[in-house]
């Protein structure tokens, strides 16, 4: 297979083109909220690492509690990331 030859065959009917763009769809809605989610925590580890803020002192009273706390937050959204690169593809049918 070169190049040049697609990697699958184009749809063949309206209600086929419908369903892999709206499948298209749902995954770059998954990628971009991930994206999100990740580069928010990061900037908020960030800022907890230098001191800028203290988000987790309601939560927990040390800096061992505190990182613990972001641990949680980073589980969710590697959770998230799993469930959504997981989830089977709807098949119209």
């Amino acid at each position: 297979m070169s190049d040049r030859e697609p990697t699958e065959t184009p749809a063949e009917s309206r209600e086929q083109a419908e369903s892999e763009g709206a499948w298209m769809a749902q995954n770059w809605l998954r990628i971009a909220v991930v994206s999100i989610l990740s580069l928010w925590l990061v900037a908020l580890g960030i800022m907890q690492a230098t001191g800028l803020i203290d988000v987790f002192a309601p939560v927990a009273s040390t800096e061992t509690g505190q990182w613990a706390a972001f641990g949680v937050l980073a589980l969710v959204v590697i959770a998230i990331a799993v469930w959504s690169w997981l989830r089977p593809r709807a098949t119209a049918g």
